[in-house]
């Protein structure tokens, strides 16, 4: 009953002030009349609220996310469905799902009279323009009277998480020259080719037999190289996904940092959907096999929450490439890179890996002035040479870029960057290319 009076709504509050005042007047004035219209007015609230404190509803409620995992900028459809367990009828429910901020306001539903058993459905929708995971619930159902008197609130527990992923861009179909290829469109042919035997190294492990050591390919690496016991006929790829703050510019869902989310979920997919084995590696230490169980779910999971971070190891980056590398496609979206760190990444060419890097030019995400923006063009063109030499296919990134556009150079490469990586190479040797 306590509960009940604290519920009382601003019309219920309102009778009773209405009856104190109409005692006090009575009182007061001598006015005998007023108090059988005091007493009611004070009853109708207090009844209300004695009714309300003894509705004893049993009622279940359960939520469903249609999808679960939503992209960027798409709606998913909640579906509420409450029964009564009970016998008693229930009267008109104000039902409140609490959402998060970034999925709008909080939905307000009424629910008709419930009857013995019934069971019941609402239904509404949600978005949200920034990724992330997001608590749907717990449900508020709100119990009236028939004369909005009263108002008692009950909340379910139960609270549902929606997943927004990063937006995803089809790509268009090409050919891919990847390592051991066996499923996809762009198989390895050097293993029928040479044989067995002379085709596929790599580098020593710790276990390894020592009379597995190639050495020509040693003396060629400079490293311990050992031939593959054999040769797996599948597509492999690893996607590198840059997150150092220092490589990305502007903020919210317009920066740099979600352009390079949204492309590095792009085309996992994509080449998922080709039928390659699928890691992701990020320099902040995640390690995801897209292949073990929910791999794919788990990845886009992962771009859901990832987040800029300190500035990353780029040499711890390239050692977990490398302990499970057996070749295939190493796709790199990359931030601002300098000249050093670029040569630093050509050592993953020495798995044997094809190499194709997504180069942003992050600083295009800002308004710079002409000097400004001429030092952050030959900054970011010395980072993309340093790449090119070290043997990577680079595509450049600036604002505005289509993934889907860029997406076919990723075969071939940058022509303007290897045009100008040529010409560079000739200033510096005095050798026509």
């Amino acid at each position: 009953m306590r509960e009940a009076l604290a519920g009382l709504t601003t019309r219920g509050r309102s009778f009773l002030a209405a009856a104190a005042a109409a005692l006090v007047s009575a009182i007061v004035l001598g006015e005998k009349d007023l108090l059988p219209v005091a007493l009611l007015l004070a009853t109708l609230p207090l009844l209300a609220a004695a009714a309300i404190s003894r509705t004893r509803y049993r009622l279940t409620c359960s939520r469903v996310l249609d999808p679960r995992r939503a992209s960027v900028g798409a709606s998913a459809r909640v579906v509420l469905r409450l029964q009564n367990l009970s016998r008693i009828p229930t009267g008109t429910m104000l039902l409140e799902d609490r959402l998060p901020y970034a999925l709008g306001s909080r939905p307000r539903l009424v629910l008709e009279r419930l009857g013995s058993y019934q069971t019941s459905t609402v239904a509404y929708t949600v978005r949200a323009d920034v990724r992330g995971r997001y608590e749907v619930g717990p449900l508020v159902v709100r119990l009236t009277d028939p004369f909005g008197l009263c108002e008692l609130t009950r909340s379910f527990p139960s609270t549902d998480r929606l997943t927004v992923i990063p937006q995803v861009t089809a790509l268009p179909e090409i050919r891919l020259a990847g390592e051991y290829a066996g499923s996809g469109e762009s198989r390895a042919r050097s293993v029928a080719v040479h044989g067995e035997d002379d085709a596929a190294t790599r580098e020593y492990r710790h276990g390894d037999d020592l009379r597995r050591v190639h050495w020509r390919s040693t003396a060629r690496v400079g490293e311990l190289m050992v031939r593959r016991e054999e040769q797996p006929w599948e597509s492999k790829a690893t996607i590198v996904v840059d997150t150092r703050g220092t490589a990305h510019r502007g903020e919210g869902p317009t920066s740099s940092f979600e352009w390079s989310v949204s492309a590095a979920a792009s085309v996992a997919l994509h080449l998922r959907h080709e039928g390659y084995k699928l890691r992701m590696v990020t320099d902040t230490g995640a390690d995801i096999d897209a292949n073990e169980g929910d791999g794919e779910g788990a990845m886009l999971d992962y771009l859901a929450d990832v987040k800029l971070g300190p500035r990353g190891d780029l040499t711890r980056l390239m050692e977990r490439i490398r302990r499970r590398s057996d070749g295939g496609l190493v796709i790199a979206v990359l931030g601002l890179i300098t000249p050093e760190e670029a040569e630093l990444l050509g050592g993953l060419r020495r798995t044997g890996s094809i190499c194709i890097a997504f180069l942003l030019d992050s600083t295009t995400w800002l308004q710079l002035p002409p000097t400004q923006r001429a030092a952050a063009e030959q900054a970011h063109e010395a980072g993309a040479l340093a790449l090119l030499r070290a043997g990577w296919r680079v595509v450049g990134v600036s604002h505005g870029s289509r993934l889907a556009a860029l997406w076919p150079q990723a075969a071939r490469g940058n022509q303007g960057f290897a045009f100008r990586a040529a010409m560079a190479e000739t200033v510096s040797t005095g050798v026509n290319p």
